[in-house]
Formats: C-alpha cells, structure tokens, sequence
C-alpha cells in the first residue's frame, strides 16, 4: 500500500510538481490510502467552497487510515525517538509517520528532510523534491 502525504496531494490537486504524476498512476492502480491526518490538512487548507469539494471528490477515490491506538503509540515512539536525538519534525508528520509504519506500507511524499529521520519507514521514491 502507498500513504500519500499532504505535499504530493496538494501537487495532485494543482495538476504540477513532484507528486502529481505519481499519485495519479496509484489513483489508477487503486492502490492509494491516505491517513486521517492528512485528511485534517487538506480539508483545514481548503480557502473556498469549490476547493473544498475538490479535496472531498480526491478524498473519496482514496482510503483513509485512521489513527488507532497501535498507530497512536507508534506515532509517540518516533516522536520520542527524535526528540532524544535533538530532531523534531512535528507531531502531524510523528502521526503520519506512526500510522504509515503500523500498516507496513510506503510513504509517498516529498518532505524526504522529516520523513528520512524515521527508522524504518520507507519513503517512495518516485516523489523526489
């Protein structure tokens, strides 16, 4: 399963940059889930109604993870983790990291200077910055 991150559903929605041509060939593959956090920020950045409807039609065409317990300690333990290290890269980006990893799939994004620091998550190349 591939998780796209806000960035690359945000180039999507712009029809340019880095993620567009790669959420497009998953959204044909029916492979592409999104989590609930990136959910959040979409529909949060949506500055009218007709963007807003716009994010709604993407939205429905994808799976929508949730934050559930096991997501939620995952999400804290790479928090933690960073935090020991003197890195931080926020709690929304720890929350998608968490869910991302606790469903064993690839992240699809490129915020590759947050989500490189994540043991073990593994990043998708075809969204390059």
């Amino acid at each position: 399963m591939i998780v796209a991150d806000t960035d690359v559903l945000i180039d999507f929605l712009r029809g340019k940059g880095g993620g567009a041509d790669q959420v497009e060939l998953e959204l044909e593959r029916g492979s592409l889930a999104t989590t609930v956090i990136t959910r959040f920020e979409l529909l949060a950045g949506a500055r009218s109604d007709h963007q807003r409807s716009t994010v709604l039609v993407l939205l429905e065409g994808l799976v929508t993870l949730p934050l559930d317990e096991e997501s939620a300690d995952r999400a804290a333990d790479v928090r933690r983790s960073l935090q020991a290290e003197g890195l931080d890269i926020g709690m929304a980006d720890s929350l998608i990291a968490g869910i991302t990893l606790e469903r064993g799939a690839i992240l699809l994004t490129r915020n590759r200077r947050h989500f490189d620091r994540v043991d073990g998550l593994v990043l998708s190349p075809a969204a390059m910055e």
